[in-house]
């Protein structure tokens, strides 16, 4: 199995803005002020177009599908935590915590893959799950090492254990689960997303372990990385917050392998720990101001991996 891939899917916004429905657990988004609804989505488009046009000028292929105006949905621009897509010819759809990121699942995006000479074989659906109030979200929630078939989960109201461990057995991934907080108002809470506070690339991991609080699921976690000949890069709760576990290992055509992250990421990391990433592969960083302060979200999880075989 590989752990990179050369293509990504990647949804453009028309109606990007904070959305209040996310907004009551994940830590990250806050408000603009005095900026217009209509400037705030503008400055998304810009900074998403900006952000494609410099990983297709790396060799990335990069197959964007515009959100459309017919439902409300201000987070269609992290495609990652609804569909993830296989090797196998499998995709995976996931159900979705708040309401109307549900809406965000088309079909459409299915036809359009297919349209790019992409094979999609099979479908494993979880989203009857959101009838419990069950969730998990995609490549959100759970961090892929596909090469060593090993899945890390940090478990919060979206990621459910028991869901997760399902969908270990119908991908055929060995669980790695943990919870991982982060300090709001002087309290410890989950970190919504796994994919916000570690990265795994294919020989190394970016990851915060000061937020995996019980030291046992800490060891644990680095035990997995650390047999997987993984070399560790610890980053800080701050730098966290600026994203710096949001990140995403690709290739060009000729296969050199790149870390794609946000500016505010690159921006957080120290000399040394840039100095780390290089010895591995290239950076590849872009502005995502706007995308990260009302969404909450950044470069990883724009980026929907597309491992699917050609037909």
């Amino acid at each position: 199995m590989n752990q990179t891939t050369n293509t990504i899917l990647m949804i453009r916004p028309v109606n990007f803005r904070m959305n209040e429905q996310t907004a009551v657990n994940n830590y990250y988004q806050h408000e603009i002020d005095n900026m217009l609804p209509t400037t705030i989505n503008t400055k998304a488009q810009n900074e998403f177009d900006a952000f494609v046009e410099k990983l297709r000028s790396f060799g990335i292929n990069v197959i964007v599908i515009s959100d459309t105006n017919k439902f409300d949905t201000p987070d269609s621009i992290f495609p990652n935590n609804w569909i993830s897509f296989h090797e196998n010819g499998t995709v995976g759809i996931y159900p979705m915590f708040a309401e109307n990121r549900r809406l965000e699942r088309r079909e459409d995006v299915l036809k359009q893959l297919e349209n790019n000479g992409f094979l999609i074989e099979n479908i494993v659906d979880y989203t009857s799950a959101e009838e419990d109030d069950i969730f998990l979200e995609g490549t959100g929630s759970i961090c892929l090492d596909r090469q060593n078939n090993k899945a890390y989960c940090a478990l919060s109201p979206r990621a459910d254990e028991e869901l997760f461990i399902e969908f270990c057995e119908d991908f055929e991934y060995t669980p790695v689960v943990f919870t991982a907080n982060q300090t709001v108002n002087g309290e410890r809470v989950a970190i919504y997303h796994t994919n916000v506070m570690m990265c795994v690339a294919e020989t190394f991991a970016i990851i915060c372990l000061s937020s995996i609080d019980d030291k046992k699921e800490r060891k644990n976690v680095l035990k997995h990385l650390k047999e997987d000949g993984k070399k560790v890069i610890d980053i800080t709760e701050e730098q966290a917050t600026h994203f710096a576990g949001n990140m995403l290992q690709v290739h060009g055509k000729d296969a050199e392998r790149f870390l794609v992250m946000s500016q505010a990421a690159f921006n957080s990391l120290t000399q040394s720990q840039k100095a780390q990433v290089s010895n591995h592969c290239k950076i590849i960083s872009s502005s995502l101001d706007t995308i990260e302060a009302c969404g909450g979200g950044s470069a990883r999880c724009m980026m929907a991996e597309v491992f699917l075989p050609k037909k």
